[in-house]
């Protein structure tokens, strides 16, 4: 997973939020919604590197549930609607909000694991 010299360095941000390769920003991260790819189509990077766990769902989480319930509370306060009108309003926002962000955060969170080389912790098995 070693940053490749013969490929200009890509930002994370644009090569997770648009769901490209990392290394080459031109391949397809994902082969379905969340489920990454084994490899880039353009490049040939392994994304077996790659575990964001639940990163990108806590971060999308939080600010989904800040900007869903930040707007719920406006709407309260301005017009009073009925219980139901907050039902339509805001289900299918949280839905839209958070699959909307899932993806292109899992993209960015894969992108800063290769630029910043991270990888699962490991124990020297050297016997002295």
């Amino acid at each position: 997973m070693p940053l490749d010299p013969h490929f200009a360095p890509i930002s994370p941000w644009s090569a997770g939020l648009g769901c490209r390769c990392p290394r080459c920003g031109r391949g397809p991260l994902f082969k379905g919604f969340l489920d990454l790819a084994p490899s880039c189509s353009a490049c040939g990077l392994d994304y077996s590197f790659a575990d964001s766990g639940d990163g990108p769902a806590v971060f999308v989480i939080l600010i989904g549930g800040f900007v869903v319930v930040a707007l719920a509370f406006w709407v309260e306060m301005k017009f009073e609607p009925p219980l139901w009108v907050h039902a339509l309003l805001w289900i299918p926002a949280i839905l839209v909000v958070t699959l909307g962000l899932l993806r292109p955060f899992k993209g960015v969170m894969v992108a800063l694991q290769y630029r910043n080389k991270a990888a699962e912790g490991r124990l020297d098995s050297h016997t002295p």
